[in-house]
């Protein structure tokens, strides 16, 4: 018979999750996650496997709330343009407002790992698709509405505001100018025409 866990573990993966977030995977010691969690690393191997498995659960929790997030903050305006419009400013407003600036996730993880590791290469290319999805979506719906212009290409203007987002959300970690970021969401959003 198992033995019922002593932790609770999503407070943990939680816990797990904001360290990766604010150190990535390599500067994040077993040491530091059993401090931040509260727990032992008995307990780690026995819920998540090991270091990497503990990465990627934290890493499919936050990709799972963030496109959640962005879903309901695009859905949440009748407007389609008023809504990308708002979602990229309420962004460039955070991470000016925040310190210090751990950017997304995700993105972080794409830089750190993707490129060397194949497994979070794949995770990292999922979410960026399901963002693609959602802002289709919503391109759609301003289609329909007749908000926008029935020349636009949803799917190519979708991937295009992805590529964006994640350009800018690189770029917002090196603290440019908010002139230049401003002017940048400025004109991608010319393209929600």
């Amino acid at each position: 018979m198992a033995r019922p866990r002593e932790f609770d573990e999503e407070k943990a993966l939680d816990a797990a999750m904001q360290l990766f977030w604010e150190k990535g995977f390599e500067a994040t010691s077993l040491s530091d996650l059993t401090s931040r969690m509260g727990i032992q690393r008995p307990s780690i191997y026995s819920a998540f496997g090991d270091k990497k498995g503990l990465f990627e659960a934290a890493l499919r929790k936050y990709t799972s709330s963030h496109a959640a997030y962005i879903r309901a903050n695009l859905q949440n305006n009748s407007s389609v343009k008023e809504a990308f419009r708002a979602f990229f400013e309420n962004m460039v407003a955070k991470e000016y407002g925040k310190s210090p600036n751990w950017g997304c996730f995700c993105i972080n993880s794409m830089v750190e790992l993707a490129p060397h590791d194949e497994k979070f290469e794949i995770l990292t290319r999922e979410h960026q698709m399901y963002l693609s999805v959602i802002f289709q979506e919503t391109i759609e719906r301003g289609l329909r509405s007749g908000e926008l212009d029935t020349g636009i290409n949803a799917k190519g203007l979708a991937q295009t505001l992805v590529i964006s987002l994640i350009g800018l959300t690189v770029i917002l970690k090196s603290r440019p100018e908010r002139s230049f970021v401003d002017n940048f969401v400025k004109e991608i959003l010319t393209l929600l025409k």
